[in-house]
């Protein structure tokens, strides 16, 4: 499995990142060992989670996905064959949240005790804090790098002007840096990435690993009428794309998957990976076989002609 450096971290981690949002939500324990079984098992390594996955399911507090986690490493082992990624500063509890240095310092020992490990690989933040300094934020961060419990930090969910201010800050003070932005982008949603953050992105050599990279289930083709809203626990969000624009985006998909012998999921993943600063997108599968079917996804390489076809229906 080819890896890729994820921005100047020195992380490298496999063309697909395993999105944990499903663990403990979808997909209960026995089937979260298989999937991050069968994920590992073909030579990828890199797995995203966060805090407060999955807070949103009736009965969950959050942490059950970092905790399933934990228990996969502890009966597997194999701790430095993966990569794992976890996030702070979404709302936990009430006045657990943000990315104050008291609640970083906090929440990361937590973590580490679900993870079961002595040390994160990526820590993000999960939303920007507009009620914190960047001194603050990444004061704490350099902190946990210092005591090793953290290996290289990221941004989720970070505009373009307030990124390049986190980086002058770390600069100015010779701290570390967000090496990594994970922000909200595919076929389907294009603008706000390609609007200022990309240029960003390859100027400052961050690494991007695009969540909802299938557009929640949009992109693999599966919503396609209202009828079709029933089909998972996402699907009542999909009105608002099945549109005019939609519905092209899914007959280029289409297109391009017959000539390829795949599927529009795999497509997808393709396009995403063939663009700048990309470095791996993120994608949740809750069975073995929609998992493999995204794993042959990252192998395809589109030709230019695909991938024009593509641009424009989604323009």
């Amino acid at each position: 499995m080819k890896k890729r450096f994820l921005g100047r971290s020195g992380l490298q981690i496999s063309p697909l990142v395993f999105g944990g949002n499903v663990l403990g939500w979808t997909a209960d324990e026995a089937t979260s060992f298989q999937l991050l079984d069968a994920f590992t098992a073909a030579g990828f390594n890199c797995i995203d989670t966060a805090d407060m996955y999955s807070r949103w399911v009736v009965g969950n507090e959050g942490g059950e996905s970092e905790t399933l986690i934990g228990r996969w490493l502890k009966s597997r082992g194999g701790r430095d064959k993966v990569i794992i990624a976890t996030k702070v500063g979404n709302e936990m509890a009430p006045r657990m949240k943000g990315l104050s240095k008291p609640y970083i310092l906090r929440a990361v020992d937590t973590s580490l005790r679900r993870l079961q490990t002595d040390y994160i690989d990526l820590y993000q933040s999960h939303l920007d804090d507009a009620t914190v300094p960047l001194d603050e934020t990444l004061e704490a961060y350099q902190q946990l790098i210092d005591n090793g419990k953290v290996r290289a930090i990221g941004a989720s969910n970070y505009s373009g002007p307030r990124l390049r201010e986190a980086l002058t800050v770390s600069e100015a003070h010779d701290w570390v840096r967000y090496e990594s932005l994970q922000p909200n982008y595919n076929l389907y949603d294009r603008a706000e990435f390609e609007d200022g953050l990309r240029a960003l992105c390859v100027e400052q050599s961050i690494g991007v690993i695009p969540y909802y990279s299938l557009a929640s289930g949009f992109l693999t083709g599966k919503y396609r009428s209202a009828a079709d809203f029933t089909k998972s626990p996402r699907g009542a969000g999909m009105a608002e794309r099945l549109n005019d624009r939609g519905l092209r985006i899914l007959a280029a998909l289409d297109a391009a998957a017959a000539r390829y012998d795949a599927t529009p999921a795999q497509i997808a993943l393709a396009w995403l990976l063939a663009q700048p600063a990309v470095t791996a997108p993120i994608a949740s599968a809750s069975t073995v076989a929609q998992l493999k079917e995204l794993m042959r996804g990252v192998q395809l390489e589109l030709d230019d002609e695909t991938r024009a076809a593509l641009d424009a229906a989604s323009r």
